[in-house]
């Protein structure tokens, strides 16, 4: 099973409260999960994502195992601790300002 932590405001859109597990069949990687993710949660359908070209929006970043992992290829495998469901993988609301 596989550990996401969602900012509030996307916990809300989905309705959940707290982390959302999720079955990953294959490698576990950002666009599995949230392929996995969207699919559960059809509310958050481009809200981690651009609709048509499924890049990460800009003020989303994704983290695991204490690593910012906003830029790494969506297909890159993700670290065993969060495949394997010890660690989560978080999804963190970006916020910029002056």
């Amino acid at each position: 099973m596989i550990r996401v932590v969602l900012p509030a405001h996307l916990r809300i859109l989905a309705k959940v409260s707290g982390e959302v597990e999720l079955e990953i069949a294959g490698p576990v990687t950002q666009r599995t999960i949230l392929d996995a993710l969207e699919a559960r949660y059809p509310p958050l359908r481009g809200t981690l994502r651009e609709y048509g070209t499924l890049r990460r929006r800009p003020f989303v970043r994704f983290f695991a195992c204490e690593e910012d992992l906003s830029h790494e290829s969506p297909d890159a495998p993700l670290p065993e601790a969060v495949a394997s469901g010890k660690e989560p993988f978080l999804v963190v609301g970006a916020i910029a300002g002056g």
